[in-house]
């Protein structure tokens, strides 16, 4: 018996040290995947060869980090809203330019593809300290342009992107008139415990069960869930039910905890959308939903979206 429990011991043990070491090692090669397995660091097109006139902006985060992006505008005069578009964890903005294509077409809007540090031609190596001053210096090149309507700036952010642009609407109530959530994850460590199993017990937000002693070991710990509990703006929240990497149920954690303080809040969802297609998957009806959004939160006649209806879960 004395053997049998030492065994189990060691085992836990064992597995403990191997999180650890996985963690350590190979976590940020795990959350932040600049380059696909078979392709370059390099963008394999530009919005050009889609037809889509764009600028080329050379940004520098505060940390003095040279950043790129590409503004894609609708057509050279328009001052309906612009979406500041923060991606997934994996490739690079040019992989989704023909997303991009219809959210142009079907929104009427500007979009800003902003490259996070270490993605695309952007210097430097990717951390949430890191792309958190990314996301704010993208904010700031927006928030001082003379060519838009500044006050119809809308974050949306997908997976990972929705972490970050979380944390920047937060922190600019004044600069962010919205926010669009897709298929975000609660938190890194909520979503290692889903990739891994085996860690479940040995990682995860302080409300799960299990001593979680791997927390501390997470340099990227993005806790959206934190986050948007103190969102002000109105936040639209877009899951795909059939997400295969994120728990739809994190999303409506989410929203739960954002609704609790937020009365703008709005969720919505779609049956057949998975992790990334959510969008294509999704139709018209998908697109009409952002849409009604942006019109109600970022419309001429409403300035600063400070609505203060209550638009609930539909």
């Amino acid at each position: 018996m004395v053997s049998y429990v030492n065994a189990l011991l060691y085992g836990v043990g064992g597995l403990v040290v191997a999180g650890m070491a996985l963690l350590v090692a190979l976590q940020e090669r795990l959350v932040y995947v600049p380059v696909l397995p078979g392709l370059t660091k390099s963008y394999p097109i530009t919005p050009a060869r889609l037809r889509l006139p764009y600028e080329d902006v050379w940004l520098q985060s505060s940390d003095g980090v040279r950043l790129h992006a590409w503004f894609i505008k609708l057509f050279p005069d328009c001052r309906g809203p612009t979406l500041l578009f923060f991606q997934e964890n994996a490739g690079n903005i040019a992989h989704r330019l023909d997303m991009v294509r219809i959210m142009l077409q079907r929104l009427q809007c500007n979009v800003f593809m902003l490259s996070y540090r270490g993605y695309g031609a952007s210097d430097g190596f990717p951390s949430q300290h890191g792309i958190t001053k990314d996301a704010q210096a993208a904010l700031d090149h927006l928030s001082q342009r003379t060519d838009i309507d500044t006050s119809r700036i809308v974050v949306f952010g997908r997976s990972l992107g929705g972490a970050v642009g979380a944390v920047v609407t937060k922190n600019n109530p004044d600069k962010v008139a919205a926010l669009i959530l897709e298929n975000t994850f609660t938190s890194i460590l909520d979503l290692a415990g889903v990739l891994f199993p085996f860690l479940k017990w040995f990682i995860g937000s302080s409300g799960a069960k299990g001593p979680k002693v791997l927390n501390f070991l997470v340099r990227s710990p993005w806790n959206t869930i934190d986050v948007v509990g103190e969102i002000k703006q109105p936040i639209l929240f877009i899951s795909g039910l059939q997400d295969e990497m994120i728990p739809p149920s994190q999303m409506q954690m989410l929203y739960a905890k954002a609704a609790a303080r937020n009365r703008q809040c709005v969720f919505v969802e779609f049956p057949d959308g998975m992790h990334m297609d959510t969008w294509h998957s999704g139709g018209d009806r998908y697109w009409r939903t952002v849409k009604e959004f942006l019109l109600q939160h970022a419309s001429e006649r409403n300035e600063s979206s400070k609505s203060g209806n209550d638009n609930g879960a539909r």
